[in-house]
């Protein structure tokens, strides 16, 4: 019968054990109703607002909840973790996509579930994307060019702290007041530099106590399918390369 229960009410069953409280005592502090008797049988699931109490009152990391990290608890000021992340009807977690215009409000509303909840989801039944939480975001300007065009989306996998980024990758950077999407370098411990792949722009000086979530990203969805300039020159650059290939290897036949 336990194996038919889903990994996050175990784990929210091992959670109220754990720190010594009722059924009845661990539903009035989450208020959740009268008892957590329905969650941990896996009739009633786990809302949005639970997992954000569980986590503010006691730290409890959503990604060890539902499976997809080994740490429990997280440390709130340096965690850099998702704060919220939703369901579809199979129990599986959602990949939000925070549009342009969304993202000048998603950095206030961080622990807003029902916000979060009105935003587009959707799911990728790829193995690229079955590890640990995404997001997808759209890309606002031209900062990132030539990689990135303006309004193409990035999907970034959720780093749960600055000490587990990868220096030198593409990151979502979400701050108290915006989100950008840069390359993320490691200065220090205490700050980091944001960069542009756009020459234009300036490197940002970002300090980490700053820092409400990271996502590193993987992948992207474009719906530009336009050759620009500088691939345009790539590959008449590989043409030409090829042409010289073929002729030196026709020259050798012949001798």
């Amino acid at each position: 019968m336990g194996q038919d229960i889903s990994i996050e009410a175990q784990r929210f069953k091992m959670v109220r054990e754990g720190l010594g409280k009722t059924q009845a005592e661990f539903a009035q502090m989450l208020d959740a109703g009268s008892s957590t008797a329905d969650i941990e049988r896996g009739k009633k699931k786990i809302t949005g607002k639970i997992v954000t109490e569980l986590l503010r009152q006691f730290n409890i990391n959503p990604l060890w909840l539902y499976g997809n990290s080994y740490n429990k608890h997280l440390e709130t000021s340096q965690s850099t973790a998702p704060k919220i992340i939703t369901m579809d009807v199979s129990e599986r977690e959602n990949m939000i996509m925070v549009p342009i215009k969304a993202s000048a409000g998603y950095a206030n509303n961080l622990q807003d579930t029902d916000w979060f909840n009105e935003l587009p989801a959707f799911n990728i039944p790829l193995p690229q994307y079955r590890e640990g939480s995404y997001r997808a975001f759209q890309v606002k300007g031209d900062s990132m060019l030539p990689v990135l065009q303006p309004n193409e989306w990035v999907m970034g996998r959720a780093v749960e702290s600055l000490r587990q980024a990868n220096d030198g990758k593409i990151h979502v950077v979400v701050t108290s007041d915006t989100v950008v999407v840069k390359k993320l370098r490691k200065d220090s411990q205490e700050r980091v530099m944001l960069i542009s792949l756009n020459n234009e722009y300036p490197i940002i000086e970002q300090d980490v106590a700053e820092i409400s979530e990271l996502w590193e990203v993987n992948s992207k969805l474009s719906f530009d399918l336009d050759v620009h300039e500088g691939q345009e020159a790539m590959i008449s650059l590989k043409q030409g390369l090829d042409s010289l290939r073929d002729e030196i290897a026709s020259i050798k036949k012949g001798t």
